[in-house]
């Protein structure tokens, strides 16, 4: 019972679109026609520059963070249960009601599940991850996805159960879905890489 409360509460907290309702409050402005017309946090960093970024960031996070940190460490919902508990807040960012099953990317919210799931060492590989390869090239997917990769590493090398596991590969999936538009594009390399290239 409380995997099925859990996973239904993970849900709807993911739908809620809340980096477009904060551009609507604050900006009166629609994030959409920002960016790649994304609803998520990035587009409200574009938006309205780092202040409104950093809110929408917190509270995408949020919508994964409380739900699976509760059942995880609270309720000690554990096992093949605990798998659809971080999956859901997740997939109701990506396929959120509120948007006509068309939500957002799922970054911020997965940054927020790791956070619930093993605390600090989740949001901090992904966070310099995604930051260092971004660095190195142009595209945020390939970031994105570079970062994922990261995460499984780690997962790997710390040897968390099979549970961890299966969480992490669904939730690349996930990101992969999310980001499918995108994928066709190779990334660039940074002109500053690419000069230090050229001299080595």
């Amino acid at each position: 019972m409380n995997v099925l409360i859990w996973t239904a509460i993970g849900f709807v907290l993911g739908s809620l679109p809340l980096s477009l309702w904060l551009g609507h409050l604050v900006l009166h402005t629609d994030i959409r026609n920002y960016g790649d017309g994304n609803p998520g946090a990035a587009n409200a960093w574009r938006a309205g520059g780092w202040k409104i970024g950093l809110t929408a960031v917190l509270l995408d996070s949020l919508k994964g963070a409380v739900p699976v940190g509760l059942s995880n460490f609270v309720f000690d919902i554990s096992g093949w249960g605990l798998v659809i508990v971080v999956l859901a807040p997740i997939l109701g960012n990506v396929f959120s009601p509120f948007l006509g099953f068309r939500g957002g990317k799922a970054i911020a919210v997965t940054f927020g599940v790791w956070t619930g799931l093993i605390l600090w060492i989740g949001p901090t590989v992904l966070g310099i991850s995604i930051a260092l390869f971004y660095a190195l090239q142009k595209s945020d997917t390939w970031a994105v996805i570079s970062g994922m990769l990261a995460l499984g590493i780690i997962i790997a090398i710390i040897n968390f159960d099979r549970v961890t596991t299966v969480i992490w590969a669904c939730n690349m999936l996930i990101i992969i879905w999310a980001h499918r538009h995108d994928l066709h594009s190779f990334p660039v390399i940074r002109p500053w890489l690419m000069n230090g290239i050229k001299r080595f």
